[in-house]
């Protein structure tokens, strides 16, 4: 079996975002870039099973979709583990247009096991996994908290309201991956940091894939109003700030 691991190269979370071109365009300057969260739990699984299965698992390869300023991230995910990655040379403009690009790469080597976050932290779109599976006319199965390999059989945790449900698949299949996969990401070793310069990084060339979402404007949120403090005994001055400034009751 393969597993491919589908990551987004996406801003720190500490960073702080700022816009240019009158707020249309994001603004890249000095913005540290890191593996998707959801995306990197995805890979430290996908290593877990591997470690686990013996020779079941013959790879695990990690993709994203972007210019060569994103191969620092695959350089990562390397060091992490994965064996091979692959960067198919496209700027990411909608989520229907990265879904194109790794449907094209993946029609040409098929993957018995695809894995994706549920989301990216930048945009929050959560239409890219889905939209892979419907283009593969792969199974798919949202919200996977839990990946398990036993015999030869693949088994899926997903969370539903008010408990989980266990599902059993058959390959290939997309899992679309949320927090609980794995309990946290890995930390790349000084070994794998050395080993990551001769794994091999290939570059693919962009498939013809159109854009059905663009954006207009970027609007920042309201900043924080300064904080009140209210003496812990003046109950009558908390009940006049939610019902004259707050207006909640």
């Amino acid at each position: 079996m393969k597993i491919l691991i589908c990551l987004s190269n996406v801003p720190d979370t500490t960073t702080k975002i700022k816009f240019t071109g009158d707020n249309t365009q994001f603004d890249a300057a000095g913005v540290q870039w890191i593996i998707n969260p959801w995306d990197e739990l995805a890979l430290t699984r996908a290593l877990e099973i591997k470690e686990t299965s013996g020779t079941t698992i013959e790879k695990v390869t990690v993709l994203t979709v972007g210019k060569a300023d994103t191969e620092p991230t695959l350089r990562k995910a390397l060091a992490i583990g994965a064996d091979d990655a692959v960067r198919i040379d496209a700027e990411p403009k909608d989520a229907y247009q990265v879904a194109a690009q790794i449907t094209g790469f993946v029609k040409e080597q098929p993957y018995d096991i695809i894995l994706c976050g549920i989301e990216s932290s930048d945009y929050n779109g959560s239409t890219v996994g889905g939209m892979l599976a419907e283009f593969l006319d792969s199974p798919s199965v949202s919200s996977v908290s839990g990946l398990f390999l036993e015999n030869g059989q693949i088994r899926l945790n997903r969370e539903i309201d008010g408990g989980q449900e266990v599902l059993e698949t058959m390959i290939p299949f997309v899992a679309i991956v949320q927090k609980g996969i794995a309990k946290e990401p890995r930390i790349p070793s000084m070994r794998g940091i050395m080993m990551a310069r001769s794994k091999p990084l290939t570059v693919k060339p962009a498939v013809a894939a159109d854009e059905l979402t663009g954006f207009t404007a970027f609007e920042l949120p309201p900043p924080h109003a300064k904080c009140k403090m209210i003496d812990a005994e003046n109950v009558g001055e908390l009940v006049k700030v939610f019902r004259n400034e707050l207006k909640i009751i």
